[in-house]
Order: structure tokens, then C-alpha cells, then sequence
């Protein structure tokens, strides 16, 4: 209907907005300060990355209610992958934030979100540019195994930190006696981020090959 493609439109503009602003300051700053901007990255824009990875989880609502057609497994494993590096894994170590990875992973996400969140807002004004089109469907495949390294990095950057100072580490006296040890939690999901890194690429690979193998253009979220 007019209403939810309405909805979605404002949605995907607000996403749009937001990364532009975080993809604009990172240049910017880079341009200005030089290597010296990287280490406060999550300083300057971490904040305004932060509500765009929340405002996110609603994409998954959407799959759920039928407004979007994606399928749901493999953009509810891109979104958590995210929420758990940068709010679990970075947000929670102050050490974390000012390394170069943090940097890295920043500007790989939001260059593949300036082009989805594009796309997205021209399809849904019925507008299709064939060079967009194949750059939504074709960048994914290449930079989101770079993005699944540089989380991998910053996990294991944080590992020393997560030993050191026993955060989200939990440990229970008698007659419970049961433990858990954060940073071996790490490190068993470093297994399941790989192991998702294969699936979502297979997706992705499907997504590319039914909108430009065929020449069908359709609305999909990558």
C-alpha cells in the first residue's frame, strides 16, 4: 500500500541520512587530521552509529510482518553480527575503541549501507538505474568478507581486556558453582561468525544472480 511503502521510504531515508553523516565526517576528518583522526573514530561518530545499528533491528520487524520480502535468516544474522560487535565488544571496552580496526569496520559498513539505503529509496519511487542496481547487488559480495575480518580483529584486539578486567565474565558462589568465562564465549562466536560469513554470501550470491542474471529489477535487501 501508499502507507507502507511510505514508511519504508522514510525509513530507508533517515538510515540514509545517518550514514551519510557518519561517512561524510570519517572523510572529512581523514582529509583534515590525517592518520590521527582514526583512533578517535568511534569518539566523533559512535553515537550516531550506534542509533543507526539500533534503528536497524526494526528491518527485522518488517521481515516478520510481511512489509519486506528479504528473507529472514540471513539479515537477522548481518544485524546481530553487528549490534554484538559494537555494542558488546566495542562499547564495552574503552581500550577497543580508539584501535584502527574500529575505524575500518566503520567505513565498510556505511559504504555498503550508502548504496543499499540508496537503491532502496529509488526503487521504492519506482526509479532503477542499472550501474546502482548492480553495485547494490555485486559490493556486498566483496566487501562484507572484509567486514567479517575486521569484526574478527576487533574481537580478538578485545580479548586481552576481556581477560584482564573479567567484563560480562560471571561467576557464582556455592552452592551454584557455575561460571562463565566471556572471552571463551568470544571465541566460540568467532565459529559461528564464519560459519554465517558462508550462508550470507550464498544469499547474496542468489540475490545478485535473480536481479541481474535474469534482468529483474526488484526491491531486496542485501
Amino acid at each position: 500500500s501508499f502507507t507502507v511503502n511510505m514508511y519504508l521510504f522514510v525509513y530507508d531515508l533517515l538510515q540514509f541520512c545517518g550514514h551519510s553523516w557518519i561517512f561524510t565526517n570519517m572523510i572529512i576528518r581523514f582529509m583534515t587530521f590525517g592518520k590521527d583522526s582514526l583512533a578517535d573514530t568511534f569518539y566523533s561518530i559512535g553515537l550516531v552509529m550506534r542509533l543507526c545499528q539500533l534503528l536497524s533491528v526494526l528491518e527485522i520487524l518488517h521481515i516478520l510482518i510481511g512489509i519486506d520480502k528479504s528473507r529472514l535468516l540471513p539479515r537477522f544474522l548481518q544485524i546481530t553480527e553487528r549490534i554484538i560487535v559494537l555494542f558488546v565488544v566495542i562499547n564495552s571496552q574503552e581500550e577497543v575503541q580508539g584501535k584502527y580496526v574500529v575505524c575500518v569496520l566503520f567505513f565498510l559498513w556505511n559504504l555498503l549501507d550508502l548504496v543499499r539505503y540508496t537503491y532502496n529509496m529509488l526503487a521504492r519511487m519506482g526509479i532503477y538505474y542499472l550501474p546502482l542496481t548492480w553495485l547494490n547487488f555485486s559490493l556486498c559480495i566483496v566487501l562484507y568478507p572484509l567486514s567479517v575480518l575486521a569484526k574478527a580483529s576487533a574481537i580478538c584486539v578485545s580479548l586481552p581486556y576481556f581477560e584482564s578486567f573479567g567484563t560480562y565474565s560471571i561467576k557464582l558462589p556455592l552452592p551454584f558453582a557455575f561460571s562463565i568465562y566471556f572471552p571463551y564465549v568470544l571465541k566460540m562466536y568467532l565459529l559461528v561468525l564464519f560459519v554465517g560469513m558462508s550462508f550470507i554470501i550464498q544469499n547474496f550470491f542468489s540475490e545478485r544472480k535473480a536481479h541481474l542474471g535474469t534482468g529483474n529489477i526488484k526491491i531486496k535487501r542485501s
